[in-house]
């Protein structure tokens, strides 16, 4: 029997409440070391405006500063405050105005802004459907960190004529 004055309503609401609570604080933060730089300024900038999902997944608590997750398991980690890369002959590609580092190792992909400090580094699998998306959807929080420099190719160096 519920309390003098509650209905079966408010006993049902307050018990879906603490089943929610539960089901909360059985997800543990997944545990993301933050970068040297966590604490810049540009990776607050970052950090306050990453969407609550990327590539159709739920954005995860995590336990450092300047870092998020999405997926569950996690598929996708995001770290902002990483070194920012110098020239590199790695593939360089642009996605919507963002300049992204693509290193392939195993099944793993790590995406690093380029042009940009601190940078931001974004950790996923491979084999991933949603990869292609995840740099869409973290574009307008990473473009909060200016651009100073930008991916060139072959095409941009100008060939000067022997003489």
């Amino acid at each position: 029997m519920w309390p003098k004055g509650w209905s079966r309503c408010t006993g049902a609401a307050l018990t879906l409440a603490a089943v929610s609570l539960v089901a909360t604080a059985c997800s543990a933060p997944i545990d993301v070391r933050p970068a040297a730089e966590a604490a810049s300024p540009g990776c607050a900038a970052l950090a306050a405006a990453l969407p609550s999902t990327v590539a159709g997944l739920q954005r995860r608590e995590t336990t450092g500063q300047a870092t998020a997750a999405w997926g569950s398991p996690a598929g996708v980690v995001l770290r902002c405050g990483v070194p920012a890369p110098g020239p590199t002959t790695e593939e360089c590609t642009t996605v919507n105005g963002v300049d992204w580092i693509v290193h392939e190792t195993g099944d793993t992909m790590t995406l690093r802004t380029y042009g940009r400090t601190p940078a931001t580094e974004v950790v996923m699998k491979v084999d991933d459907s949603h990869a292609g998306a995840v740099p869409i959807g973290l574009g307008p929080a990473v473009e909060r960190i200016p651009a100073v420099h930008h991916c060139v190719g072959p095409g941009d160096v100008p060939l000067s004529s022997p003489g």
